[in-house]
């Protein structure tokens, strides 16, 4: 039996002493400020038992980590008729991308790439007012970490509209083909509020529990999705997580996974453990270059990767 715990810490150990540390996302100026030698690291098992190390408690921008937890939200709302608007592939270009959405009419590739997740905000949006939209989605991710004290980064957000010209363009196209349904401004507004929640690797790993656990919250024992939606989540992770560098990660770490450009990844051992790992210097797909790595040692070392039929 793998001691997880020393893993943990020898992890972080050697991210620490690591020279390649990727690049800052610098068109967010908050973002850009953000210290490059920060690593963190939170495994939460099956039963609860919490490893932490480094910067774990420290809150960064989850960015496009809350792509799984609104996603989670709107099959909730809206069931697999989201899917009419919405792919399930793989786009194979950048999380920003338009080409795609020329030739497919609007239809986003995914969920998990900014398109996909402007429309499932759209659909979170339906008739409500976007401060109801965002105090659901806040207190959607308080009731998986049972912590009140996560929030929105305000400085982040007022950055992100301050210069998401190309999320704009992306928007005002896709409802230029009907694929939106709210006034863009508004739709804008609740994607890039969501993006600007702060939280740490501990909070995230807490968060992603119910998809290590079919579905459940192991702390209160209730359901939060079927286990078959929460298998389904877990695939769109694994095949569309880390955009155009997805293939890569399911190869080197081969966990469901899901990174943002504030630098953290939630990954997810189905039925072991769920898993946050943070460092702000991204790789040239636009994910965490260390926290990429740190989840391919974890991986190796506890034989937790869905390809491995032996587990740790």
């Amino acid at each position: 039996m793998a001691d997880i715990g020393a893993i943990v810490r020898e992890i972080a150990e050697e991210m620490a002493a690591a020279p390649d540390r990727g690049r800052v996302a610098d068109y967010i100026a908050p973002l850009a400020a953000i210290d490059p030698g920060k690593f963190g690291i939170a495994v939460i098992e099956a039963d609860g038992t919490c490893h932490a190390a480094g910067d774990a408690d420290e809150p960064f921008s989850i960015q496009s980590i809350c792509k799984v937890f609104t996603l989670t939200m709107a099959l909730g709302k809206v069931g697999d008729a989201l899917w009419q608007r919405v792919g399930r592939e793989p786009s194979g270009s950048a999380f920003n991308s338009i080409v795609q959405l020329e030739t497919e009419a609007g239809i986003p590739r995914n969920p998990f790439i900014n398109a996909g997740a402007i429309v499932v905000s759209d659909v979170l949006l339906g008739g409500l007012e976007p401060r109801e939209v965002l105090g659901e989605f806040l207190r959607f991710m308080r009731s998986l970490t049972g912590d009140d004290t996560i929030v929105m980064d305000e400085i982040v957000a007022r950055a992100e509209q301050a210069t998401g010209f190309r999320n704009a363009a992306l928007a005002n196209y896709m409802k230029a083909f009907g694929n939106l349904t709210n006034p863009v401004d508004r739709v804008l507004g609740v994607y890039i509020h969501q993006c600007a929640v702060a939280m740490s690797c501990r909070q995230l790993a807490l968060a992603g529990r119910f998809l290590m656990a079919r579905g459940r919250n192991p702390a209160t024992g209730g359901g939060v999705v079927s286990p078959g939606r929460a298998r389904r989540i877990n695939a769109l992770m694994m095949t569309c997580g880390h955009y155009d560098g997805s293939g890569e990660f399911a190869f080197r770490v081969g966990l469901p996974g899901k990174s943002g450009v504030g630098g953290g990844i939630l990954a997810v051992a189905p039925g072991r453990a769920s898993i946050c790992a943070w460092a702000p210097g991204l790789n040239e797909r636009g994910n965490s270059q260390l926290g990429s790595v740190a989840l391919e040692r974890l991986a190796q070392r506890t034989g937790w990767s869905v390809f491995d039929p032996v587990g740790g």
